[in-house]
């Protein structure tokens, strides 16, 4: 079963790779918006996405990245890919 998690775009990292910084949980991590990325990239920053291995899949409303994360954090699974992402991120420092 894959897993996405809701994460918010904080910024355009680099517009020519279509990557940005998403937010997950308080986890920062950078991800490609190609599956996203309309004419403006600009007009990602804010938006919620639910990022899956590094890619935001699809775009989706802040109520339900709200509903999908407390239904994620309810079963555990959330917490268990934050600290994966959190120990890859150690890693890579």
């Amino acid at each position: 079963m894959c897993l996405g998690i809701p994460g918010q775009i904080t910024a355009i990292t680099d517009a020519a790779r279509l990557m940005a910084m998403a937010e997950v949980s308080g986890v920062r991590r950078e991800v490609n918006v190609a599956c996203v990325a309309g004419n403006d990239l600009g007009a990602l920053v804010g938006q919620w996405a639910l990022i899956h291995v590094g890619f935001a899949m699809s775009l989706i409303d802040a109520d339900e990245a709200a509903k999908t994360l407390e239904a994620l954090r309810d079963l555990g699974e959330a917490q268990e890919a934050l600290d994966q992402m959190a120990a890859s991120d150690e890693a890579l420092a």
